[in-house]
Parts: C-alpha cells; structure tokens; sequence
C-alpha cells in the first residue's frame, strides 16, 4: 500500500487511436491498473505532439485528430511498479514508458463513509511547548511569515500549532507596536505556540530560526494532556521523550 515516502512514478506516452485486443490501448491500461491495485492513475489528452515517427498529431489537422498523445501516469510502491511493468511492456508496442524516483510527501484519502464517533480518548505525557514572536508584517518569499511557518509546521506533521495576534507590544529595538484610529494596519506582534514531542519541536525550531529575520523563540518543557476522539490514538511523546 502506497504511503509517505520513496516511490516510483510511471509515465506512459501512447496515441489515443491505438488499439489493445480490439479496444482502445489507454483504457486497456486504465483497467489492468485498477484491478492490479495500483493507488491510482491518470490518463490525459494532451492538445498536439510527435514521436519517433515525426507526425505532428494536432485538432487543426482533421486526419491527425484522432490521434492526438494519450499521458497515463501513476505512483505507486517500488513493489507494485515491478510488479506491473512487465504487463505494461508486453501491452505498449508503441509508445514510451518511463520510470522515476519520486517520493510522496502527503497522502490524504477520504473516508468512503461516516465514521462513527466514538469516546475520547485521554492521553498525557511529556512534551515541549515552543513560542515564536514575530511582527505581523514580517514576510518570507512574498506571503506572511506567520503563514509561511504554519504552513511549514504542517509538512512536518507537527501534531498542531496556534498564531496569536496581540494588541500591544514591543521587543528588543524598543519600538511600540500598537493598533490605533491612526495606525490601523500597523505592525502588531504575533506569537505562535507549538506543543509536540521534543524531537519535532528541535527540527521546527531549526527550519523556523532560518526563516526569522528579527523575533524571538522560547522552548520549556510541559506537561501535556490531550483529548483525543479518532479510530488511532495520536502519537505522544512518553517519559523518555519519544513517541508511542
């Protein structure tokens, strides 16, 4: 089963005229995936392109219109791609099948039905509690950095995070960053608190000081309890600072 990870994406380039035991050879390929139980597929048709054969398939030539380039590709597990490519070659005796390295960063399905609620679940361990403070108009790569770390904070799976938009304040430099009728849009101080595992909290405290130009980030060690209502119980870090 496909997860995070290193995988391997396959490309198949084929025409869309070109016929598999008297069908058409795309969805030849569409439903030998689907009852393989490949993670999924996409085939996609593409406007014009020319091959080893150095015809032109394009809509503005009638003739060459029913032909135009078929795109299929999937990602699925090393396992699963060699378990299919053999088929896959003996199926495309004309066409170009291509193989990469890939990895999958985020994997997200929908439940197929409700699920049902069920009671919470009460964990409790040790963790550490992360605070950042920064100025709200503070920028990384054109958007907000506050959103920027969010954002970063969710790649790496950090259990949650909260941004926190202060009225009044000031830092190291002295200035006073305060909302007034005069000043509405002014540079207010923003804090971000993260709880997690001691682990994950040293990594995004790591990727966070690259990103701040002028803040502060303050660590201390917390006692954390948290309701929990899902079918797998959410990761915790235990006594000795690692996750069960």
């Amino acid at each position: 089963m496909l997860s995070k990870g290193p995988a391997k994406k396959v490309t198949i380039f084929i025409n869309e005229d070109t016929q598999h035991h008297l069908g058409a050879l795309h969805d030849a390929v569409m439903t030998f995936l689907m009852h393989k139980g490949v993670s999924g597929a996409t085939a996609t048709r593409a406007y014009s392109g020319f091959g080893a054969h150095q015809l032109l398939h394009t809509p503005k030539i009638e003739v060459m219109s029913y032909s135009l380039p078929i795109r299929i590709e999937f990602v699925d597990t090393a396992e699963k791609v060699d378990e299919v490519l053999p088929t896959l070659y003996e199926m495309v005796t004309d066409g170009l099948i291509e193989v990469q390295d890939t990895t999958v960063v985020k994997l997200a399905r929908k439940p197929t039905r409700p699920q049902p609620q069920l009671p919470h679940e009460r964990v409790q361990g040790h963790a550490v509690l992360l605070r950042v403070f920064l100025g709200e108009a503070d920028r990384w790569h054109g958007e907000p950095l506050y959103d920027a770390i969010i954002k970063k904070l969710r790649m790496m799976e950090i259990s949650g995070a909260t941004v926190y938009r202060g009225i009044l304040g000031y830092g190291a430099k002295g200035h006073e960053h305060k909302r007034s009728f005069f000043h509405p849009t002014r540079d207010l101080p923003v804090m971000i608190s993260i709880i997690d595992s001691a682990e994950k909290i040293a990594a995004a405290a790591e990727v966070i000081e690259e990103m701040l130009d002028d803040g502060l980030i303050v660590t201390s060690e917390v006692e954390m309890t948290r309701l929990v209502r899902s079918r797998t119980v959410t990761e915790v870090p235990d006594a000795a600072g690692s996750s069960r």
